[in-house]
């Protein structure tokens, strides 16, 4: 293939498609026909050499040498729009799809919100949410599987901070704090939550890996404690509700109780040990850093819940 005689037409229709993985949906976004859209991705596959799509009974699956091409394709696509169209994005007339990831509690928290302000004011904006099930989001970032993460990286975003050669952006949303969250009439929602009777009760831990160690157990062991994990699970509304129904406490952000849906039910006490603080990141690649669409949903996360965040946290 010599890359002079390549359609670049393609390649949107490529981007689309792995947007989407599916041709309808992809066809719609295009304003194309889906017999347009295939026949495009089968001259970009005879130019390329590689079938790059595989059919599935959901739509289609990229092939190792699609997932590899994407993400420079979508740089070189943004790098063009934000050339070709500087200071004239209209985000109520822009067709973008973007892929997020997030836990379900911030998801709960965020997205709110954002689905709101696309209504009203992004009509042809699309979000496909992708499950988080990791603290370190930066490989789905570099593959192009997302197009943001956002969440608590500790250690990601330590690294980020000293590695200015990392082509994966960050920003802090917020900075809150955990506490200790049991139902209502638990016994220790009625005395003082001291070390002892902390230690002495069933613990319920959110852990994406189902790894039964946290802060927490960081901090107790610094203290020469340890407590009894009864339950891990990767979801904080599952947490709500399991606490909200049992004598298991656990420990969460403090703006999240309210997205685990059970706020009528659950109590917080301020934890007897120190833990750090809990952050809100949020990751992106430096390919989607100058494009317009892409910099509106960052810039609207940015100031779109300081009113919700406000709500959440208040004693």
């Amino acid at each position: 293939m010599s890359f002079l005689t390549l359609d670049l037409n393609l390649l949107r229709v490529f981007d689309a498609v792995m947007t989407e993985q599916n041709l309808t949906r992809a066809a719609g976004h295009l304003a194309m026909t889906q017999p347009a859209v295939s026949n495009a991705i089968k001259r970009l596959r005879e130019s390329l050499g590689d079938d790059l799509l595989i059919r599935t009974a959901y739509g289609v699956k990229p092939t190792p040498r699609a997932e590899s091409l994407w993400p420079a394709v979508r740089q070189a696509l943004a790098g063009l729009e934000a050339a070709v169209t500087p200071g004239t994005f209209d985000v109520s007339k822009a067709n973008a799809t973007f892929r997020m990831a997030m836990a379900d509690a911030t998801a709960a928290f965020w997205l709110p919100s954002l689905m709101r302000s696309i209504e009203t004011e992004a009509p042809g904006v699309n979000v496909r949410m992708v499950p988080l099930t990791t603290r370190e989001p930066r490989p789905m970032l570099l593959r192009g599987d997302i197009d943001l993460a956002v969440g608590f990286f500790p250690g990601v975003a330590a690294q980020l901070s000293s590695d200015t050669s990392s082509p994966i952006r960050h920003e802090r949303l917020y900075s809150g704090r955990y506490v200790c969250v049991m139902r209502k009439n638990h016994p220790l929602a009625k005395v003082e939550l001291t070390l002892d009777n902390y230690v002495a009760a069933n613990h319920l831990l959110v852990s994406f890996s189902g790894r039964a160690h946290g802060l927490s157990d960081e901090a107790l062991a610094q203290l020469g404690r340890e407590r009894r994990i009864l339950l891990t699970v990767n979801q904080f509304f599952t947490a709500g509700r399991v606490v909200a129904n049992s004598d298991l406490i656990t420990v969460l952000p403090k703006h999240l109780i309210a997205s685990t849906g059970m706020t009528d039910a659950l109590v917080w006490r301020e934890l007897p040990f120190t833990l750090p603080a809990v952050h809100l990141d949020m990751l992106w690649h430096e390919r989607d850093a100058r494009s317009p669409a892409h910099m509106w949903l960052r810039k609207h996360l940015e100031s779109m819940n300081t009113s919700a965040i406000t709500a959440a946290t208040a004693d």
